[in-house]
């Protein structure tokens, strides 16, 4: 069993800049503690890989579970949008809040992120100082101020859905 310490921050992301950006920009907004972990996942598949442990990610160690997912939509192979629906299908993984961070900001990719169960929808600006803007707002509200639920992964181990 696995509990969520509000310490892992998962970036879903086939660009490592934009991870490395983010991991700045979070440590900009004065937020970063030794206690916070940053992974980087590059896309769906390896996202859920992570999620149930699977492959590279089969050890406890190295994947604690998140509290925090940050999902770009626009990866290749299984891409935000396909993870984003299999992950709201698995019980334990329901409860992890997920911010849709992408570069699209059409309306269509909005509607579709909160109708499978996003959390919230940011646009990526493209200027570092908006990013840092948006990286203490992520930090102070999901981190700071919500209450989330304490996770385990019992269900996750063995695959269970929702219908």
């Amino acid at each position: 069993m696995r509990t969520c310490v509000n310490r892992v921050i998962l970036i879903v992301d086939d660009d490592p800049d934009d991870f490395f950006l983010a991991r700045l920009a979070f440590k900009r907004s004065g937020q970063e503690t030794e206690e916070r972990e940053f992974q980087l996942v590059s896309d769906g598949e390896e996202l859920m890989d992570y999620l149930y442990r699977r492959g590279r990610f089969a050890s406890l160690e190295n994947t604690p579970l998140p509290c925090l997912i940050l999902l770009d939509l626009n990866m290749p192979g299984k891409d935000g949008r396909e993870a984003l629906r299999e992950m709201k299908q698995v019980r334990d993984f329901r409860q992890i809040p997920i911010v849709v961070f992408t570069t699209s900001g059409e309306q269509e990719d909005i509607v579709y992120g909160y109708d499978m169960g996003a959390s919230s929808y940011i646009s990526k600006p493209a200027e570092f100082d908006a990013l840092v803007e948006i990286m203490t707002c992520i930090g102070q509200y999901w981190l700071n101020v919500v209450k989330l639920p304490t996770l385990s992964d019992s269900n996750a181990q063995a695959n269970e859905t929702i219908s």
